[in-house]
């Protein structure tokens, strides 16, 4: 399968890498001097990439994967006060312009989306890799939905995926606690669906995009389809009120402290302010 030089270059970008081989398009997430940690220029850069591939018809299957020792870290916490057009942690835009139209984007693609997860899937990142169809993860991946330690809640749609995937104990243990899930409790939990050694990913991974490349694309649409109004017709609300709740918490006085904390590697002393 060839794929034209204009699409090439139209899916060049900073942060975000697309291989194009075979019918499967290879997304990656290019920031590994910060684990890949998001920022709202990753986040245009990566809907434009998986648009991209949603509309060429040479695409059968769009895998994610992480460059470096990480999928991803999360949303980058040491630019997210400058997200704001007065330097405030304005996250309601972003979340509702560039990162929850991402979640969207990867359920609403009729083709097959793979999360190849490798180190940590933290915050928006955890939350990425659950939106995927499937989920191979190494064994030296692990599952965090940081938020509470921040002062923050859950976005990215995770408050419905992770319910989803692995019932409301498990979605409040991760978004309660803050606590990593290493990949054989995410596998037993069904966060990942396979789990296989960190010298196989690659392989495994490859294997299984090929096998669905040469699948009926239109099989594959019509169940993603059923999938989502089963398990998530209310998504884009969800997502909507993800966000309000979490520019709710951007205000605190919390969030605040978290960030600092964070930064300077300290624990945070939270005032419930």
């Amino acid at each position: 399968m060839s794929y034209s030089r204009n699409l090439m270059l139209e899916l060049e970008s900073e942060t975000v890498g697309v291989e194009l081989r075979e019918r499967i398009a290879w997304v990656t997430l290019n920031r590994p001097e910060s684990l890949n940690a998001f920022t709202p220029q990753m986040g245009r850069e990566l809907l434009g990439a998986l648009n991209r591939a949603a509309a060429d018809r040479g695409v059968r299957v769009i895998v994610l994967q992480g460059a470096g020792r990480a999928f991803s870290s999360g949303a980058d916490l040491r630019q997210v006060a400058d997200w704001g057009p007065d330097g405030s942690a304005d996250l309601l835009t972003p979340l509702r312009e560039v990162f929850h139209p991402l979640i969207l984007r990867v359920r609403t693609t009729p083709k097959p989306v793979i999360a190849s997860v490798h180190g940590g899937a933290v915050g928006f990142g955890c939350s990425l890799a659950l939106a995927a169809d499937l989920v191979i993860a190494a064994r030296s991946a692990y599952f965090l939905l940081a938020f509470a330690s921040v002062g923050l809640t859950l976005d990215g749609g995770s408050s419905m995926l992770l319910a989803g995937r692995a019932g409301h104990g498990t979605a409040s243990e991760m978004g309660l606690l803050a606590e990593p899930l290493d990949s054989e409790r995410a596998l037993a939990r069904g966060l990942a669906n396979r789990v296989v050694a960190d010298d196989q990913l690659a392989k495994e991974t490859a294997s299984l995009a090929e096998k669905l490349a040469c699948g009926p694309p239109g099989s594959y649409a019509a169940t993603k389809r059923a999938l989502n109004q089963a398990a998530y017709p209310r998504l884009e609300q969800q997502l909507n009120l993800e966000a309000e709740l979490q520019q709710e918490c951007a205000r605190s006085a919390d969030f605040a402290e978290g960030v600092e904390a964070f930064l300077r590697k300290r624990p945070a002393q939270f005032t419930g302010e």
